[in-house]
């Protein structure tokens, strides 16, 4: 039986932390946090069962299992990202491309893009999930929705609001957060240590985690527990009862969901208004 490879987010956290020797950096890179680059390099040092890194106060320095590794797997991302550039042409003229976050797309945009598709017939859309910076890059996209700080969004990036986390579970599923599991998004500054800390709680053990908060809350709709997720992708499946707040309480979050319209095409800037407006609602 073929053995099952590592997934290729974790080599490519590990290639961008080990050029940099900085997680920090790695994740400004890619477009991810600090934290899901340092837990998908954990990651990968569990599953090859070797340390890759030896993790100083000033920085990381690679181990001899780390100086193997890096020019393995280097030229391979390498010769994917030529590879895949040979079929970016770009986006068509009358073609309304948006990449954005899985989540958003889930969660925002396709319950409720019919008002959308409704108001402007005649547009013709694209819906590219994007997760690595590189792919909203490659995209050449018309509107950007991505997941981060403002740094890594760029000075001109919009956060949408309300940027808060909020606490969610299935109708169907009775209980306190005392005695019902919790869900935790990973790679998030923000969570449910966090809850606890601002809001006086005490402290609470997450049991399942997830890698977006888009499939914590879909995790959570399922009845598997209650999931703390940013309020843009929870408004819609609160009004319509998927899920409901498992608790009044709010808190800030450490990141956001940042919009931007690189071209500023007319279409964009049509795209861009309905989608405020949902959030608005």
């Amino acid at each position: 039986m073929t053995k099952s490879l590592p997934p290729l987010t974790w080599f490519r956290s590990f290639e961008a932390a080990a050029r940099h020797l900085s997680f920090t950096a790695a994740a400004e890179e890619i477009g991810l946090t600090q934290s899901a680059i340092s837990q998908q390099v954990k990651s990968l040092e569990m599953r090859l069962r070797v340390p890759l890194f030896v993790r100083q106060p000033r920085g990381l320095a690679l181990t001899d299992h780390g100086r193997r590794l890096l020019p393995e797997i280097g030229a391979p991302l390498d010769a994917l990202a030529a590879a895949a550039g040979k079929f970016d042409a770009g986006p068509a003229l009358d073609l309304l491309t948006v990449a954005t976050s899985v989540s958003v797309a889930q969660w925002v945009i396709a319950p409720n893009l019919s008002g959308f598709t409704a108001t402007f017939p005649g547009t013709r859309l694209r819906i590219l999930s994007a997760i690595w910076s590189d792919d909203f890059k490659s995209a050449q996209a018309d509107v950007e929705i991505r997941f981060g700080s403002q740094k890594q969004a760029g000075a001109d990036a919009e956060l949408l609001q309300p940027n808060r986390l909020v606490a969610v579970k299935s109708p169907t599923l009775v209980g306190s957060l005392d005695d019902l599991p919790l869900i935790e998004a990973v790679g998030t500054s923000s969570g449910w240590r966090d809850w606890c800390e601002k809001l006086g709680h005490a402290n609470l053990q997450p049991t399942l985690y997830a890698d977006t908060y888009g499939m914590a809350m879909q995790l959570a709709a399922h009845g598997n527990g209650v999931a703390l997720v940013s309020e843009v992708l929870a408004q819609h499946a609160i009004r319509t009862g998927l899920v409901e707040q498992a608790n009044d309480a709010t808190i800030p979050a450490a990141e956001g969901y940042f919009l931007t319209t690189p071209g500023n095409r007319a279409a964009a800037t049509h795209f861009r208004a309905w989608f405020m407006g949902q959030l608005s609602q």
